[in-house]
């Protein structure tokens, strides 16, 4: 019986808020599965790189889910180039907390059994999750005789296949890194069955056998509104057609795109008068080059767009209802968290046709996928939308139904059933030389 899983997110923390510098459906990916499994009689203790000296070894995210603090490196929050050269010393920290830790009550009967009864640090499984944690995960997993599962969330192969024009292609080592993750781990968890497909023409038969578990969605949190009521909260008009993009801003999420594409309907006087253009979402990473604001004042569309910081969740929500429509144009997604929590809320969602999109969105039914990255493109679909109130609201039930059936106790159920599988596969093993690269 699974009673405490270990998982590892060295680069963000499930405590960021999404939408800031690495934070994202990943952080959110944690949280809520965490803290479901937690629900379940499964502890969950998360390791994460602590970015300030005042962080606390140890916070609890919710009962039975502690985030633990792990220092490596300078305590700032480094930009992921830089992270692989503190691997080494964070996977040390990784295995110092797993000895330090002690016994408490999430160890005891409420959760399904005793400290340490079942592996080396009392862990019946490691998942990491992207290729940073997935090289912790190989050792620390092997050191403490537990199964390995991994999430790579996104994988360089295939972000370099759908570069931006200007971005930058993922380093050759980590594709090598990534490839020695998926042939050591016992499981590799994949978002859709795309995905999987993907990653199988990736990495062939060398690689572990692969489970898809489709993410959720927080149901109670994302749900549909009055829709005028949440514009009011905006301080937008009732008659206005809000375009919405949330994500954090970088090439790889397209923005510009959305830009473009109201720069090219604002070009109808009439459409202009209505539209309001939001962009929810911080920069990540090394951004160059032009900023938005800079571009829509480019495009003669800075009077129509707005530019809100990152927000929790029930904020977020009413952001959503505030909108008739939510533009997903990303060049790579393996899942589309904000294409579902639109859906959810009741909003139709325009995205481009990759990866997790294609699964999260029903074409026709709960919004509209478009193969590229054509402005214009986005900008026919965004029309009928804004001009044909019946499509819209039609697109708005479907994408209502769509996404009742993505549940986050879903994922958590599914996630617990292979951890369960995978556990009776432990097999024993050392910790292996630590390197930079694997």
């Amino acid at each position: 019986m699974i009673s405490r899983i270990a998982t590892i997110s060295m680069h963000t923390s499930p405590l960021d808020q999404p939408g800031t510098g690495d934070a994202g459906g990943m952080n959110v990916y944690i949280d809520q599965t965490s803290r479901r499994l937690a629900q379940r009689g499964v502890a969950v203790d998360i390791f994460t790189r602590a970015t300030s000296p005042d962080s606390p070894p140890v916070v609890e995210l919710a009962p039975g889910v502690l985030v633990r603090h792990v220092p490596a490196g300078p305590f700032e929050r480094d930009n992921k180039d830089h992270l692989p050269e503190q691997l080494c010393e964070f996977t040390w920290g990784v295995l110092r907390a797993g000895l330090d830790r002690q016994p408490s009550i999430r160890d005891g009967a409420a959760f399904g059994g005793s400290a340490g009864s079942a592996s080396y640090a009392g862990y019946d499984a490691v998942h990491s999750h992207y290729w940073l944690s997935g090289q912790v995960g190989r050792r620390v997993a092997r050191r403490w005789n537990a199964p390995l599962l991994h999430t790579g969330h996104t994988w360089a192969a295939v972000k370099n296949l759908q570069l931006a024009p200007g971005d930058r292609p993922e380093p050759a080592h980590r594709g090598r890194a990534e490839a020695a993750i998926a042939a050591d781990a016992h499981a590799l968890v994949t978002n859709t069955d795309s995905e999987a497909k993907q990653l199988s023409g990736l990495f062939g038969p060398a690689a572990a056998p692969m489970h898809v578990v489709l993410p959720g969605v927080d149901l109670e949190q994302f749900s549909p509104g009055d829709g005028g009521a949440a514009k009011r909260l905006h301080g937008i008009a009732p008659e206005k057609f809000v375009m919405l993009f949330v994500g954090r801003v970088q090439p790889l999420k397209s923005p510009d795109v959305v830009l473009r594409a109201a720069a090219e309907l604002a070009r109808d006087p009439q459409l202009r008068r209505r539209l309001v253009v939001v962009i929810c979402g911080g920069r990540s990473g090394a951004v160059s080059g032009q900023s938005m604001p800079q571009l829509a004042a480019q495009l003669g569309i800075s009077d129509l767009v707005r530019f809100l910081d990152p927000m929790p969740a029930a904020q977020l929500a009413q952001l959503y209802r505030a909108a008739d429509v939510t533009v997903v144009p990303s060049r790579s997604e393996s899942f589309g968290l904000v294409a579902a929590e639109s859906q959810a809320c009741g909003t139709p969602v325009v995205a481009a046709a990759v990866g997790g999109l294609a699964t999260v969105v029903a074409h026709g039914s709960s919004g509209v996928l478009i193969a590229g990255h054509d402005p214009a493109r986005y900008a026919a679909e965004l029309r009928r939308l804004a001009t044909e109130p019946l499509w819209r609201a039609r697109l708005a039930v479907g994408a209502v139904r769509r996404a009742e059936g993505l549940s986050w106790d879903r994922t958590a159920d599914q996630l617990l059933e292979l951890y369960e599988r995978v556990s009776l596969d432990r097999s024993p093993g050392l910790l292996s030389a630590c390197s930079q690269v694997a």
